[in-house]
């Protein structure tokens, strides 16, 4: 599996450069799923882990926890 190249932050968005070459991605405790994470230098980063080359978003710790319990609350939920 290809490993990410350092991600490309968005202009604006204050987010760090983040050299993603050597993370350890994980999978969701399932084994199912189409996303990794990966906890570098204090931010967790999220990539499509079936283009593993294309850009990570990158979450500063207080904008995770809104989205994992946005997650859990049905916030995101399509069906």
């Amino acid at each position: 599996m290809a490993e990410s190249t350092i991600s490309q932050p968005l202009a604006g968005w204050g987010k760090p450069d983040l050299d993603l070459t050597g993370a350890e991605w994980q999978s969701s405790s399932r084994g199912a799923g189409d996303v990794q994470i990966a906890f570098v230098e204090g931010f967790i980063a999220l990539r499509n882990s079936e283009r593993p080359e294309s850009p990570s978003l990158i979450f500063a710790p207080d904008e995770w926890r809104a989205f994992v319990l946005g997650a859990r609350g049905g916030d995101f939920d399509l069906t």
